[in-house]
């Protein structure tokens, strides 16, 4: 294991960062304070459902001002840096571009994969820090037998944030600590009150940093309107497994894999959405039991443990950061292509998130499903 001499902490404002800025200061380590800005919060407010100031999500101003005072409380060198721009163009547009086509993104694991991680490292190497740490609930340690470093699940499984990390690289894992992987939040807001910090009880964040209230329409009309687009017209038929129309709807953002109410018409039985069609414009709907399926394919793969994928492979696989990974066979069908195959079938599988693949502890990789 690298003994990194000085280290950069990814500074969010919240209870975990702060924690881990403190107990490597406190080890004695070389640290110093990093704080991303990413998303203007206020940029939107006055567009309609848009607040003018927000809570209990990252990236505000209120959190950067934790973050600075955390700094000054320990006595470490703290700097914000600004990729407000890199996150509009790798996060939002590809966020609202996918949503508008139909599918269901995730831009917390476009962010770790695309911009945290590799800026955060970027920015660490220019200021002479030659590692990263940051509050995630997840460990990192190298295989000597496989001489690969490994992404593992943290002790606190309730706080389990590994979904979001598949994508990193054995570069990345190599330069970046996770300190809180063997702890439970419990502990972790426990070791914050020994250290002193005010915001020891400060709640979790909870929200898409861009997103207020989870309300992807709102901030949909908002961010297109700001931008002097037209809302695209999505309208389209709710059609049935069978092929028959019975109904029209607005437009196919308004819908996600699963979904029950709001459909907008009634029938007899329950329908969900069971597709989304970006090219056709139709909203698939049916009964429960066709919201199932054994198989997805993923692409955009990443592979931790391992280089390539030369043989069926026997993982749990986690189709939602929420989900309970499920026993699966995953087998390489083309360069970038995964096909995971479930012992059993699996509830709404959503095109635009991610599957990720489990051995045990041990982050085997993921993809993004198609």
């Amino acid at each position: 294991m690298t003994n990194h001499n000085t280290i950069a902490v990814a500074m969010s404002g919240g209870v975990d960062s702060s924690t881990v800025a403190a107990m490597l200061r406190a080890e004695g380590r070389n640290v110093i304070g990093l704080t991303m800005q990413l998303w203007n919060q206020r940029r939107l407010s006055g567009h309609k459902g848009m607040p003018e100031s927000v809570q209990g999500r990252c990236c505000s101003l209120d959190d950067v001002y934790d973050a600075r005072r955390v700094a000054e409380t320990i006595g470490i060198p703290y700097y914000v840096v600004n990729h407000e721009d890199r996150f509009e163009r790798d996060v939002v547009r590809p966020f609202v571009r996918e949503y508008l086509s139909g599918r269901t993104p995730i831009p917390c694991s476009l962010c770790n994969n695309h911009l945290k991680f590799d800026q955060l490292l970027t920015v660490a190497k220019q200021i002479g820090a030659d590692a990263v740490a940051t509050g995630h609930y997840a460990r990192v340690g190298f295989d000597e037998q496989r001489d690969r470093w490994l992404l593992m699940r943290p002790t606190d499984r309730s706080k389990d944030q590994t979904y979001f990390l598949f994508g990193l690289t054995q570069e990345q894992l190599s330069r970046t600590l996770f300190p809180l992987g063997g702890m439970t939040k419990p502990e972790v807001r426990e070791l914050a009150h020994k250290h002193g910090l005010a915001l020891a009880e400060k709640p979790d964040s909870q929200e898409i940093c861009f997103v207020p209230g989870g309300d992807y329409k709102n901030f949909l009309d908002a961010y297109l309107a700001e931008q002097g687009e037209s809302f695209p017209d999505t309208a389209g038929e709710l059609v049935t497994t069978d092929g028959r129309v019975i109904g029209e709807h607005s437009g196919i953002h308004n819908f996600t894999v699963g979904q029950r109410k709001g459909l907008g018409v009634a029938t007899g039985s329950p329908l969900y959405v069971l597709q989304i069609k970006g090219d056709t414009r139709e909203v698939l709907v049916g009964d429960q039991e066709n919201l199932y399926s054994r198989t997805l394919v993923t692409r955009r793969i990443n592979l931790i443990p391992i280089d390539d994928l030369d043989a069926p492979m026997r993982v749990a696989v986690k189709i939602r950061h929420r989900h309970e990974a499920a026993p699966a066979t995953i087998e390489k069908t083309g360069a970038d292509e995964i096909l995971v195959t479930f012992d059993e079938p699996q509830r709404a599988i959503t095109p635009g998130q991610a599957a990720v693949f489990y051995d045990g502890d041990i982050v085997v990789g993921g993809g993004w499903i198609g």
